[in-house]
Formats: C-alpha cells, structure tokens, sequence
C-alpha cells in the first residue's frame, strides 16, 4: 500500500477556508464559505502506479452528513445515553492502530495480540507501520478527545461514524501489508473466542481484506472463519475488493453469502444522493455475488499515521491544512469501515439484534442510486438514518447452504504469497506461518465451537501470550521449533527480519504484494481495501 502523509483533522479544527478553496478551485468551482459539503471535487483522475492520484477530497463531515449520521447520534439508547457506538467493540483485523489523536484516549483501542511479523519487535508491537489500519479506524470510531458529548458534528472536532464504540486492535499486517491467510483466520478466531470477554463485547468485525481465491467458498477456509464468527453473533464486514467494473468476482471472504460485502460509492463532493456514483475502483461482482450495499469510499479524509509506509511513500494522499492529522484514500477499504461502524450504531440503539437483522436493516433502507449499475450497487447506498428508524426485522433469517471449510489453505491465498528475501523461497502449501500443518478437519470443528485459540496457542503452536494486563494482551515470543529454527524456508527469521528497531520495507518480495491482497485488494496494492492513497 502507502504510506501516508500527515493528514488534517477530521475532528481537530474546523476545515480550513484554504482547503475548501483549494478542492473546489481544482473542479472549477468557487467557494460560498468554509462549509464540509464544499471540501470534495469530482477531477478527472490518473493512475499513478498501483494508485489513483486524485485531487478530491471528502471529509470525514461530509460522509456522516450523507450516510445519516448525526440524526443517529441525537437519539438515545434503552438506558438514556446517546446513541454514538457506546460498549460496542469493533474488531479491527488490519495493520495496526497507532495512537494518534483520535485514537489515543483511554479506552478508546484496546490491544488484543499482534499476529503480525513485527510482534517479535517489542517497540513495533501493536503499532501500525503501514498506515491502513489507523486510517480505517478514524473512520470507524476516531474521536477528538476534546469533542463534547452532543458536538460530534461541530466541524471544529473529528468524528468518526460510531465515534463512542472502542476498536480492538487485533494487528496482522507488517510494514509493507505483508500478511498470510493463516493469520487472518487466527484473528478471526481469536475474535470469536474473545468476544464476550469483559470489556470486550465485540459486535462487529471489520476486514478491509481481500484475496483473489478462485476457491468455491463454501470450501474455502477463510470464508468458513467469517461465517463462523457471523454465526457466533458477530456482524462481519467485508470489502467486495478494488477491481473495478470489469471484475466479476468480489474477493475472499466477501464471496461468502452471509457477510456484508460492501462496495464503494463516489458521493461526487455533495450532500445530495441524487449525483451519486459507484467508484471507478469499486469491484462489480455478478448476479450471485456483489455488494450487498455501498458506502461512500472516494478520496476519505481520516486520521493520519505520520511515518508510516502510506505516509512515506504516498506524500499525495497528506490533506494539505495547518495541522498535518489527515490523510486521504480511496476504496471499498474505506467504504467497509464506514458500514462498520453503521452496524455498531444499530448495535448499541438494539443489543439483542442478530447478525441477520443488522444486515437485513442495512440492507432494506439503502437508498437505491439512479442510473448506476444495479449488480455493483446492491441494495443502495448506506442510510444509517432510515435504518435507526426501522422497525426490527422478524423475518431476516440467511438461509443458505452453511461452508464446509474443507477446501485449502493455499487456495484461498489465491496468488498472494508472502515470501523470505533472503532465500526467495514462498510460503505455499497447506502450512501456516509457523510451519504447522493445517488440518481442516481438525479445525473447523474447534472454529465452529470457538475454542480454535487455547490460551495463547492456534493450531498447535503458541501464537500470543495468555496475559491481559487491560489494556492489552500480553505477545510471546517466537522462538519454538516452528519459528526460530524451522521457518518455511529453512532459514533463521530470528533477529533477522522483524527484531530490528525500523523495518526495511523490503524484507517481503515486492513482487507477491504490489497491489493485490488487502482490501484496496492487498495491502502493497491490493488485497487491502484501499486502492488509492491520493
């Protein structure tokens, strides 16, 4: 992916007069006072290597304006608090979360174990050294901790859609977005076994992630983790991918049929629905299988991780105001964290709702978009408003065929790989990055229960510490025969590619993650939700 620049605050000061200028003057249109709504253009845009360089700009203000959210935060929940996204935990499987102003305040993020390579790092440990995380979480549930309560939407203040929920932070993705399967279905389990944790009350997975497996996802692995979790009662989240209009399959997990597989919409920098579009970036799908709805996913302004491989390699995508917070990408990475945090609004205004209802809400009050494709839109755009207001769905039961997760761990990688640099040499077959075996049999049974974690072991070897100590859980280290000794390569990784105080960046081959595995399709490129950093 990118690294990011520094951005400007969503929630800091109010949008400066410079920068609404500034946007609008690039799409030939003139500024009739500071106002959120004017601070997005509709420019042609390029592509510059794997990401679009794009000169608008779309405020965090200006997604909650389109979506409804503000109408959601004055109501109030059975016990009288305002309904903002308060004790609802959502799970944040992406790079990291670095605490920067936003995030920062005391309860706000909560640590579960850093799965990533860089866990091994004692001063990398739970951080975010890619950037995608820490911007989905802004978006999520950012707020400014000088915000009163009842201001979320002062534009003096960053906000994010739910921006009382508290994100747990379960770090998969090292530097340059290198991560595996296997440790993307650890996180999810770990998820599932953790959720009613004190604390904890986790509603809600998001997964800005992607593969490009060709593997039927009633086998596939990863899927099976996702509708497993679904079925534990927790929404799951999913990005469709950043192919494009041309792409008829959404990426992995988003195949699955229960999930909520979310495209991204172009909001064309107004408060009205009647211009908006589905982003050039956003992946179609077919009849079976598409978004389910969209959210607005073009050139989102969140919170920035200054140093970080977006910020450092992608200066484009720095919101260009006095403070240096935000940060500004595009793709149904974006578009996903904000349905994510739409479902823990839903969540705390009824506790009791089904993973089923809360999609089956968000679903039936979208707002359908004239003229756009009907595959790629799915049910329409976000409306979090009318799905407040609806009543509880008696009858949104899923009822289609349950995954088997029987399928390979290799074939739901699709082409992404991560690989030694040292020896070249892959991680492939149906191992994971501990070089244990994967026994689906074995697994899916444990998976289904949700007993997959064991303290702080996961398929068979000790991936995190068994210690909580409040604010995070507790890493171990690495050093069995699995790791130390025995890497998939049948090298050494200790102190070699992770202990150092500084990633280099080019520990993983380029060639397996440019562009394709997270959301965006990939972290470095693609499999990240996050295409374009602009």
């Amino acid at each position: 992916m990118s690294t990011k620049p520094t951005r400007r605050p969503v929630l800091g000061s109010r949008w400066p007069a410079a920068v609404l200028t500034a946007a609008l003057a690039a799409s030939g249109g003139a500024v009739a006072g500071p106002t959120p709504a004017q601070a997005a253009t509709t420019k042609t845009t390029k592509v510059k290597k794997d990401w679009l360089v794009d000169l608008a700009l779309t405020p965090l203000q200006v997604v909650n304006s389109v979506i409804g959210a503000p109408a959601v935060w004055s109501k109030k929940d059975a016990t009288g608090r305002k309904v903002t996204g308060q004790g609802v935990g959502v799970a944040l499987i992406d790079s990291g979360i670095a605490p920067v102003k936003g995030l920062a305040q005391a309860g706000k993020v909560i640590n579960g174990p850093d799965l990533s390579f860089e866990s091994q790092a004692t001063n990398l440990r739970n951080l975010d050294t890619f950037g995608h995380g820490t911007h989905m979480a802004g978006i999520i549930a950012g707020r400014d901790p000088d915000a009163p309560a009842g201001k979320e939407d002062d534009p003096k203040y960053f906000a994010g859609v739910a921006p009382d929920a508290h994100l747990v932070n379960l770090r998969v993705g090292a530097t340059d977005g290198a991560v595996d399967v296997s440790q993307i279905i650890a996180a999810v389990d770990w998820a599932v076994a953790h959720r009613n944790d004190t604390g904890l009350n986790i509603r809600v997975i998001n997964l800005s992630f992607g593969t490009d497996s060709m593997q039927d996802p009633k086998f596939d692995p990863l899927s099976y983790a996702v509708e497993a979790a679904w079925r534990a009662g927790i929404v799951v989240v999913v990005s469709v991918g950043n192919d494009g209009a041309t792409a008829t399959r959404v990426g992995n997990p988003a195949l699955n049929p229960y999930v909520i597989a979310v495209g991204g919409s172009d909001t064309a920098g107004t408060l009205t629905r009647d211009d908006d579009t589905i982003g050039a970036f956003s992946t179609k799908g077919d009849s079976i299988r598409h978004a389910d709805l969209v959210a607005p996913g073009r050139s989102i302004a969140s919170l920035r991780d200054p140093g970080s491989f977006i910020d450092t390699n992608y200066p484009e995508g720095l919101v260009a105001d006095t403070t240096g917070r935000f940060f500004k990408g595009s793709g149904t990475s974006q578009a996903t964290a904000v349905v994510s945090g739409a479902a823990a609004l839903l969540l705390q205004q009824r506790p009791s709702l089904t993973p089923d209802q809360v999609k089956k809400l968000l679903t039936s009050t979208a707002v359908p978009m004239k003229g756009v494709d009907a595959i790629a839109q799915g049910a329409g755009e976000l409306n979090i408003q009318a799905a407040s207001a609806a009543a509880t769905p008696t009858t949104a039961t899923q009822s289609f065929p349950r995954a088997l997760g029987t399928g390979t761990l290799e074939g739901a990688r699709g082409t992404a790989h991560v690989s030694d640099s040292e020896s070249g040499v892959d991680l492939t077959g149906e191992r994971d990055i501990m070089n244990q075996p994967w026994n689906p049999a074995t697994w899916t049974a444990a998976a289904a229960a949700g007993r997959a974690w064991t303290g702080g072991t996961w398929n068979g070897n000790v991936w995190a510490g068994t210690g909580w100590n409040g604010a995070s859980w507790t890493t171990q280290t690495w050093n069995g025969t699995a790791w130390t000794a025995r890497s998939w390569s049948g090298s050494n990784w200790a102190a070699r590619s992770w202990s150092s105080a500084v990633w280099t960046g080019n520990s993983w081959s380029a060639g397996a993650w440019t562009a394709r595995s997270w959301s965006a399709r990939s972290w470095s490129g693609s499999y990240w939700s996050s295409r374009t950093w602009q």
